[in-house]
């Protein structure tokens, strides 16, 4: 691994906010402001290995040290989606969803901001924007920020994900 500043060994750690957990929340549960944080997790090279063979995306800049060499960034780099969907991965170990969640409803705006690294811990904060009802009444719409960091935290990915959650069933 180079010893410059992409590499994460040569830079300060980042310390996110401590993660959030709790209870699965209904929609009533949800307000525009709110912000999750989500525990880390620490890339591996069984990460990237195992997302190629099963993505069948085997580019060279993810899985040849010689090649990835050569490039801009100097590494092997992590596959974009990859980060993407760790994302959804972190905001479930918190457990706020659980249970709760009925589907994600898109993935909107993501933008890859930086280069994911093997050996980067990534966290996750999940700022809520908003919440309303559906048409239906027993959904909701949960409008999300999801912003992805690594230990330096650098904004590594970041982009919209909503979720249609269950609301709070009625008493009685």
């Amino acid at each position: 691994m180079p010893d410059d500043a992409t590499s994460p060994a040569t830079e300060p750690s980042f310390h996110p906010a401590p993660p959030t957990f709790g209870p699965p929340r209904h929609l009533e549960d949800f307000a525009a402001g709110q912000v999750l944080t989500t525990p880390g997790r620490t890339i591996t090279e069984a990460d990237v290995v195992s997302f190629a063979a099963w993505t069948g995306d085997a580019n060279q800049v993810h899985t040849d040290t010689e090649f990835a060499a050569g490039t801009r960034y100097g590494q092997r780099i992590v596959h974009g989606m990859l980060g993407a969907s760790l994302c959804l991965g972190l905001i479930a170990r918190t457990g706020v969803f659980e249970g709760t969640a009925v589907a994600l409803l898109g993935i909107d705006g993501w933008r890859f901001t930086a280069p994911v690294f093997i050996g980067d811990t990534l966290t996750c904060t999940v700022e809520i924007l908003g919440a309303r009802p559906t048409s239906k009444g027993t959904y909701g719409v949960v409008e999300r920020q999801v912003t992805l960091r690594n230990q330096r935290g650098e904004t590594v990915q970041e982009g919209r994900m909503d979720v249609m959650v269950l609301r709070r069933p009625a008493a009685g």
